[in-house]
């Protein structure tokens, strides 16, 4: 066989992620506080990046870029006086605006406004022991046993000390906690671990014999000697299988998830306010954009220094295309923030005119392909990212959302807005009218949602919302 030797010429693309194209990918996705410690470190290992002030947005050494209504980044100073002083000139006129703009639901509302206070456990209980139908007595008895509760949703308390001090029976004190086992979270007031578990458990109705033996046996499952747990409970390997894993699904702290303190604010980044001539105004919100600036003089300064220095030179120009790539990398994706917010407005219009019950059905390729940007690209900008509205306060993800079909052949509806409209069934039903998850897909049917109980069932477990047997029984408890 003849071996040959030939010479091919091939033409071929490909992509090089360089660093600075890997860290600009990585500056849309990034939260403000995260965005604002990765500049806060650029800034430490370069000596021409600095954080704008008020002197210094007004000095000759610095000055920042200025897109239009838009005071991000920074603008290499080229050492022209009347250049600094229409950049200053027009940093003000934007402060103006944004300060003194009046719009049509008249000013800009306070972030105070739109932050929830975060509810502590013993505000959850209190409230609900205020919508129980107890007598006096038990009353008396649910505010001291709610007194010995414990973050965690635990509660060691001696019950016959209580009953002592209270001048009540021990039973009546009993009757009162097994009450109060019924509030929410599910597992609260309980005295043992195994008790927290069986409290969910019965709730969940899947407290049977061989889950109680489980429960009861929770040493030998921190040993996992599940043969011996396999005897206890009468049962095969798939079926002991299928109860650890229900065990898993269990909250062994149910306190935990309350929070005391404070109310935690949320900051939005983009500002989306009615418009005075109609539409809305979008804006992007200056407090969570860094503005960083670039010390041209002090770099022209210090290469004259060391100009004769060719290592000395090379980092400094390094230092200052970094400086320069950072103050770009700001700009676009302030820039790209505010065009995906542009587009979700426009495509949820109708939600923020009439609220949750009109959020269209969205995804990402759809505002991708509007604003002629990769699915990827706007992945990351919507994300940690949010918008303050006159309806509230929203992650950008939340304005994607699927379709759900319409049973009419009308509009598809958005899963955001069924979800919603099962809340607000489930919110108006009353003790003789309980309705189940088929009940609920029968009645949105009727109302053009085309959906399945098993989508019903999906929906209201993901709002934490109980069973219709559960809600019947809070019902009945006055809950």
């Amino acid at each position: 066989m003849e071996s040959v030797v030939s010479l091919l010429q091939r033409q071929q693309q490909s992509l090089v992620m360089t660093p600075q194209l890997i860290a600009s990918i990585r500056l849309l996705q990034l939260a403000h506080a995260e965005l604002h410690q990765f500049v806060e470190q650029e800034i430490e290992k370069n000596p021409f990046l600095e954080l704008a002030s008020d002197e210094s947005a007004t000095s000759g050494d610095l000055s920042p870029v200025s897109e239009g209504d838009q005071n991000i980044g920074a603008r290499e100073n080229d050492g022209d006086g009347p250049m600094r002083a229409e950049t200053s000139e027009l940093l003000r006129q934007w402060k103006s605006i944004r300060d003194t703009a009046n719009v049509a639901a008249g000013e800009r509302p306070a972030l105070e406004e739109f932050a929830a206070s975060a509810e502590t456990l013993h505000d959850h209980v209190a409230r609900q022991v205020a919508l129980t139908a107890f007598t006096p007595q038990e009353r008396l008895i649910a505010s001291q046993l709610t007194d010995h509760l414990e973050d965690t949703g635990y509660i060691h308390a001696d019950l016959l000390d209580v009953a002592r001090r209270l001048n009540v029976g021990e039973a009546d004190v009993e009757r009162v906690l097994g009450t109060l086992q019924l509030f929410d979270p599910p597992g609260i007031f309980a005295r043992t671990l195994s008790e927290c578990l069986e409290i969910q458990l019965r709730q969940r109705d899947r407290f049977d014999p061989a889950m109680a033996a489980l429960v009861a046996n929770l040493e030998m499952l921190a040993q996992r000697d599940f043969q011996a747990l396999k005897r206890l409970c009468g049962v095969d390997e798939d079926d002991i299988l299928d109860m650890l894993h229900e065990i898993r699904t269990l909250d062994p702290k149910p306190g935990n998830r309350y929070q005391s303190g404070g109310p935690d604010y949320i900051i939005p980044d983009v500002w989306v306010l009615p418009s005075p001539g109609g539409g809305w105004q979008i804006e992007l919100n200056p407090d969570m954009l860094p503005k960083v600036l670039i010390n041209q003089t002090y770099f022209a300064e210090v290469s004259r220094l060391t100009a004769h220095n060719s290592e000395d030179q090379a980092f400094l120009n390094e230092c200052f295309q970094n400086a320069s790539w950072l103050v770009r990398s700001l700009d676009q994706r302030a820039k790209t923030i505010l065009k995906v917010a542009t587009e979700i407005v426009r495509q949820q219009d109708v939600f923020l005119e009439h609220g949750i019950a009109h959020l269209r059905p969205l995804n990402l390729k759809t505002v991708a392909d509007a604003i002629d940007m990769h699915e990827s690209t706007v992945s990351r900008v919507t994300s940690n990212k949010y918008m303050l509205t006159p309806r509230g306060v929203f992650e950008l993800k939340y304005f994607f959302t699927v379709a759900i079909a319409s049973s009419q052949g009308g509009e598809a509806h958005s899963a955001e807005a069924v979800r919603h409209s099962i809340k607000v069934m489930i919110t108006a039903e009353t003790l003789d009218h309980v309705f189940s998850d088929e009940e609920i897909a029968a009645r949105l049917r009727k109302t053009g949602i085309d959906i399945a109980r098993r989508t019903v069932t999906k929906y209201r477990e993901a709002m934490n919302i109980p069973t219709s047997v559960q809600r019947r029984r809070e019902k009945r408890l006055g809950l």
